[in-house]
């Protein structure tokens, strides 16, 4: 079943958040994850909450989802965002099989 990671980071340093941009997508590929959501205009509809910069990524399963987390190659740039970036929220859950 598709999992998915939601997250709201708020870019602080554009051109020291820009090599973590320029290596992300390279780490997805291995485990089958791929990007539905970048930035945008978020328009909330309702409640409180008031992404910024919401991305959202799509993976297999929430197995390959961790996988991809916890991999070396995901691992190595992190410290990068979160230097660069200010992270109000991520999550990862399971799709709806209703």
């Amino acid at each position: 079943m598709a999992a998915y990671f939601i997250g709201d980071v708020e870019v602080l340093d554009r051109g020291g958040y820009d090599e973590y941009a320029t290596r992300f997508d390279a780490t997805l590929a291995e485990f089958g994850g791929r990007i539905l959501v970048v930035g945008g205009n978020p328009e909330p509809i309702e409640g409180d909450w008031r992404p910024g910069r919401l991305v959202v990524l799509e993976f297999p399963s929430v197995e390959r989802a961790k996988a991809w987390y916890a991999s070396p190659a995901y691992q190595e740039i992190l410290p990068i965002r979160l230097r660069h970036g200010q992270t109000h929220y991520v999550t990862l859950f399971e799709s709806w099989d209703g």
